[in-house]
């Protein structure tokens, strides 16, 4: 064995095995594979290995269909067979937000070309004459759907990364992994010790267990699943062909022929976790006792479905572990808070997703960036609050509820409330209904006296819509409070302060007291990893605001820059919470609080200032999301409730009242502005999304210079554009496909609401450069059907910037 490598892999499943696979593909041969028993070990070789193309995040549905062709690809490199079978699946809508779904895959099956599309009853059984179609509304067919051998594709993996110089090792357990000052790792085995520039984790069952000899706790929890394989069935050994699967989601099962007989499988509601403290050691291809009674609700619906199963006989009872994130995505990425430490963990479908997860592992780790934004996988959107409790009850609720269909803007309970601010409860008290972003609970929206604070789920308006209808008049009428608690808060300070900043991001930071700038980061490949408000406190004293959900995340880039000794950088979003004072009358209701001249001669647009309000300690903020007049001001955590009461007592006569999330949805889109992770992302350059402006290139340096430089005279390949559409029952809400009127795929929506201001239902999207002047007739795939959408000039709200300003 090796003493020295370029990686250490560890963990030989699927996984494993794709990350080896792609490193020595993209270059890296000098690269090792760990695996403490034997390739396949753990949950890979029980798997049923089912796979499907379309996923609601868009990224994942372009790697999914990635890993779906490589298969074929590696058969025909490596010889290795896969056991690929690909007659095709059937996707049944028994409700009509079933159809729904469906109808919107097909819309974003025609971007990506690939068949996926609506068939007939007659057409359906045809295809698979086996399946009893009565209550099936909407019936589509997926042309690549199938399934793989686990141990083939593994096997495939495997000799085509020793085929370019790879080394895999079998029965080779770590036992340590230490990290080395320069940033490398020593990895420890009872065969010999390797010095490594980065230790992939991708050790599955054993994830935990590896990530806690580097010091660190990953949120996962194993559960058992079961599915069985019938005897052969008569009718299906004398088809002569292969029948498609059957993905029936809302009967909570999936089914597929397996030899001449069928497998049929259940994410059950009387689940069983396994493994709580720790995966034995001593674990690898053994399974648990089976125990059918607990899926047989869910079987008896397939039997339903597909009567011949009702009369087979049980060949044999696969019942095994899965490891799970809260999310029941991948944990992915490097770990933020070590150097060189890769994780690849809790991979639910992963023989779907294998190829994608080796492909963006291998770019992250060797370029230091892949070529989709990944924060969806992205292990950096859970952080220490994610405990053993929370993943718990997380898991538990992904996996009872596998099939259930994930609504725009849904926002499950399990595991909740989490963290929580101090004025939650009077925020409860005055009919908030709360969602979680990065731990915390805060208000999407307020129920009015006399309604539940309960929201329903769909694809079309749902019940909140009236309520922040209310909330946004409320606002741009008068005055409304925004809690921006959840932002990323950030103080640095010491001599040198404004010299680290400018080396992190890319425009100038203020060189005078009281200024506030906008700045994006730029990311590795050149695109937009960040945008933040830093506003300059006192000399070599700068006060940063950025995406909560995004804070873990930014940590990497500010790591990047090596900052001096005088120089501190701390993190202030548990400690300061903030309220954006936002609307005509904003000025008025914090002027009876506070002594500071709120004058617009005495404070312009984008100045700050400390100053007290109601008798308490704040820094205020000229700046607003709303788009209307406005401040954000923030104060000492334990000061938040008296703030809070005394801007809702004060202003009681103005009509102040509370503002969720979902409101400030609709008001930034009126004013055309873009969010981080939606319109603001490291694969969109920054002329593509108007932020160039803010770009100093005469800086010395800052991060992502050199690749910003590489592109800056390169014309937009897409254009951030502002819509209208045409629609009464549902709005877009974010990844709905973009067609020319005669049906040609021109983009997608990266954010839609109604605009209860502008009375206009409005979407930020991305269209081809060639198709993004203003006056442009767009369709936009709302319920994944044509919706008439314009390009519009300028944002529908306030364009010139007047009331902002005012």
């Amino acid at each position: 064995m090796k003493t020295h490598a370029q990686a250490v892999v560890i963990g030989g499943g699927l996984v494993g095995c794709s990350i080896l696979y792609h490193l020595a593909k993209l270059g890296w041969t000098d690269v090792v594979l760990l695996e403490r028993d034997e390739l396949t070990s753990g949950s890979t070789w029980h798997a049923a290995a089912n796979l499907h193309g379309l996923h609601d995040n868009n990224n994942i549905s372009k790697l999914q269909y990635y890993t779906m062709q490589l298969y074929k690809e590696l058969e025909a490199e490596t010889g290795q067979g896969c056991g690929v079978f690909q007659p095709g699946s059937l996707y049944l809508a028994q409700t009509e937000e079933r159809e729904h779904q469906l109808r919107l895959q097909e819309a974003k099956a025609r971007v990506f070309g690939v068949d996926f599309r609506e068939v007939s009853r007659q057409e359906a059984e045809a295809m698979h004459p086996l399946v009893n179609y009565d209550g099936v509304r909407c019936i589509m067919f997926e042309g690549d759907g199938g399934n793989v051998d686990p141990s083939g594709v593994t096997q495939a993996y495997a000799t085509g990364a020793r085929n370019m110089g790879a080394e895999i090792h079998r029965f080779t357990p770590v036992t340590a992994t230490t990290p080395q000052p320069d940033g490398s790792w020593i990895v420890e085995t009872p065969n010999g010790n390797i010095h490594t520039e980065w230790v992939v984790n991708v050790a599955g069952l054993w994830g935990r267990e590896v990530a806690a000899l580097a010091g660190i706790e990953l949120p996962l929890q194993p559960t058992e699943h079961q599915y069985f394989v019938t005897e052969t069935i008569d009718e299906i050994a004398n088809m002569g062909r292969r029948l498609p699967s059957v993905a029936d989601r809302d009967g909570e099962y999936y089914l597929r022929q397996e030899g001449n007989g069928l497998l049929i499988g259940a994410y059950e509601k009387d689940l069983r976790f396994w493994a709580e403290n720790g995966t034995p050691q001593g674990f690898g291809h053994e399974l648990f006792a089976d125990d059918l009674d607990r899926i047989m609700d869910n079987v008896m619906r397939a039997m339903d479905r597909v009567p011949v199963a009702a009369d087979a006989g049980i060949k044999r009872v696969i019942n095994g572990p899965m490891i799970w994130s809260p999310d029941a995505s991948a944990l992915f990425g490097p770990v933020p808070e070590l150097r060189n430490y890769f994780c690849c963990n809790g991979i639910i479908p992963g023989f779907s997703q294998s190829g994608g997860l080796g492909l963006m592992s291998a770019q992250w780790i060797i370029h230091g960036e892949s070529e989709y934004d990944m924060f969806p996988w992205d292990m950096a959107r859970f952080g220490l609050w994610a405990g053993k409790d929370f993943t718990k009850a997380r898991v538990g609720d992904q996996y009872a509820n596998r099939f259930k269909i994930h609504f725009p803007y849904e926002e499950r309970e399990a595991g909740r409330p989490m963290r929580k601010r101090p004025v939650y409860e009077k925020q409860k008290s005055l009919g908030a209904v709360f969602g979680l972003n990065y731990g915390w609970e805060h208000p999407l929206w307020y129920a009015p006296e006399g309604m539940e604070p309960v929201e329903t789920y769909g694809f079309t308006r749902q019940n909140w819509f009236e309520p922040v209808r209310a909330e946004c008049a409320a606002l741009r009428g008068g005055v409304g409070l925004v809690d921006v608690s959840n932002f990323a808060k950030y103080e640095v300070s010491g001599l040198g302060a404004a010299d680290w900043l400018n080396k992190v991001v890319a425009n100038n930071v203020p060189t005078e007291v009281g200024r506030s700038c906008l700045t994006p980061l730029i990311g590795v490949r050149g695109g937009i990893a960040g945008d933040f408000t830093i506003t300059k406190l006192a000399e070599d004293h700068f006060y940063m605001v950025g995406s909560g959900m995004a804070e873990r995340y930014h940590k990497r880039f500010f790591d990047a820059v090596a900052r001096p000794d005088s120089v501190t950088f701390v993190s202030r979003t548990e400690a300061l919470c903030g309220f954006n004072v936002a609307g005509p009358k904003s000025r008025e209701l914090l002027s009876r609080l506070t002594q500071a001249d709120l004058s617009n001669e005495a404070w312009k647009f984008m100045r700050s200032a400390r100053i007290t309000v109601a008798g308490i300690d704040a820094i205020a903020i000229r700046v607003s999301f709303t788009g209307d007049l406005g401040w954000e001001v923030y104060v000492d955590e334990a000061d938040q409730l008296k703030l809070y009461e005394a801007l809702l007592d004060t202003g009681a006569d103005l009509g102040v009242r509370p503002i969720g999330g979902r409101a400030l949805m609709s008001l930034r889109l009126e004013k055309g502005y873009g969010s981080w992770g939606r319109e603001y992302s490291p694969e969109y350059w920054p002329q593509e999304v108007g932020l160039d402006r803010l770009i100093k290139m005469d800086k010395p340096s800052f991060l992502g210079k050199a690749a910003y430089q590489a592109l800056a005279a390169n014309p937009p390949r897409e254009k951030l554009v502002i819509l209208e559409v045409t629609a009464d029952q549902a709005d877009a809400s974010g990844g709905e496909p973009i067609f020319l009127p005669d049906g040609t795929p021109i983009g997608r929506v990266s954010s839609g609401a109604y605009g209860f201001t502008v009375e206009k239902s409005l979407a930020l999207g991305f269209v081809k450069a060639e198709h993004a002047a203003p006056g442009t007739v767009l369709d936009v795939a709302v319920l994944g059907l044509p919706h008439r959408a314009v390009v519009l000039a300028e944002p529908p709200f306030d364009p010139k910037g007047t009331k902002l300003r005012a």
